[in-house]
Parts: structure tokens; sequence; C-alpha cells
């Protein structure tokens, strides 16, 4: 990716205008129009300070990704799945633990009662060239037999993932739908409704 591109994309998931960017960073904010536009490249010292403002490395705002994402803490999951043929959203706080390329993930809470088919589970993800994750699911409730696949797409900043699950269902068929994730609730809700919007408009 390029810088203009990262700029005008990093700016806008900030909620920030090219004038509160060049505020932040103490340059003109013609200097900003005119990066974003790739028309100018900054020198060292204006290309940290609008990182800094901007919450990511120098190498990030060149279009290096970085490798060294950590991504523990506390996330929302959502899932779409399917009852008597009728999607259901379910949204889950779940716990992310980091170690190297390796994520372990807990869920905090059920994402809907027991009695509509909400339970525990865990799992684990592996990171690949700081780009996709792939890992499993395993129900954590008692009898509840649900376990399978996950793979999910990391976004360029870390703030969310978007992908797909593949499971076993209760009786033993194997089922499908988009998973997400993301740092706030709302956010995990957005990125299902991303992702069906773009099926249905393809």
């Amino acid at each position: 990716m390029e810088m203009a591109d990262v700029l005008r994309q990093r700016r806008a998931e900030l909620g920030m205008s090219q004038v509160d960017l060049a505020t932040a960073a103490g340059v003109d904010k013609r200097q900003i129009r005119r990066y974003e536009a790739g028309e100018q490249q900054p020198v060292l010292s204006v290309a940290v300070a609008i990182a800094n403002a901007l919450k990511i490395s120098v190498g990030e705002l060149a279009g290096i990704p970085s490798h060294k994402v950590n991504l523990s803490g506390d996330w929302w999951t959502s899932w779409q799945s399917f009852k008597d043929s009728k999607e259901v959203i379910a949204v889950q706080p779940v716990q992310l633990r980091q170690q190297g390329d390796l994520i372990s993930l807990q869920t905090i809470a059920r994402g809907r009662p027991v009695e509509d088919g909400g339970y525990h589970w865990r799992g684990e993800l592996r990171v690949w060239d700081n780009e996709v994750l792939m890992g499993w699911y395993a129900a954590d409730d008692g009898s509840i037999r649900s376990k399978g696949t996950l793979y999910f797409v990391l976004h360029p900043h870390g703030q969310r993932l978007e992908g797909r699950w593949v499971g076993v269902s209760h009786d033993g068929k194997i089922v499908t739908g988009y998973g997400g994730m993301a740092r706030t609730e709302d956010e995990a809700r957005d990125t299902i409704t991303k992702l069906r919007d773009e099926k249905e408009a393809a």
C-alpha cells in the first residue's frame, strides 16, 4: 500500500479531517493534501510526527506491514448462523492472548441464552504473514458438540478481522457462516453486515 493510501485510510479510521491531522502533526494542511494526493513525500521528521498523530509506526505509514501486531486483549466476536432457515447473528465477548504468532481464544460470556443455543467456546489462531489468521474452535460447555475451523483476514491496522467459520452442527451436518472480530460490539456487528452486503452485491 502506498503512503498516500495509508494516510487517507488511517485518517478516515480515526475520524480525523485533513485539518485535524495537520494540527496534530504540526504541519500545514496544504502539505497533508499534497501527501494524500501522492504529489510529495514528507521528510523523516514530518513523517514521524504524522505517524505519531495517526498512532501507527513510520514503517506502517510507508506502507510496510508491521510484523509486531499484538492482538491480545478483550474483543467482540460476531457469528452468522442459521436456525430454521432464518439468519441468526450472535455477538459475544472473547479474550485473546497472543504469544508470538499463536493466539488463544476464550469466551468471556455467552452470545445468546443457553436455550437459544448460546455456549462458551475456546480456540486457537495462528497469524500468517501478519495478514491471515487460521485456526480452530470447540465448545467448552459440557455436552455441546460444536467444533470447527476459523479463517480470518486481519485489517491492516489490526482493528478487526473478517472471515468465515466451518463446523459440525449438533446433528452432524457441516455448516458455515461469516465471522468477524472487532474491538467493540458495534464494530463486530458491522463486520458481519459488511460481509453479507458485499456477498449480496456480488
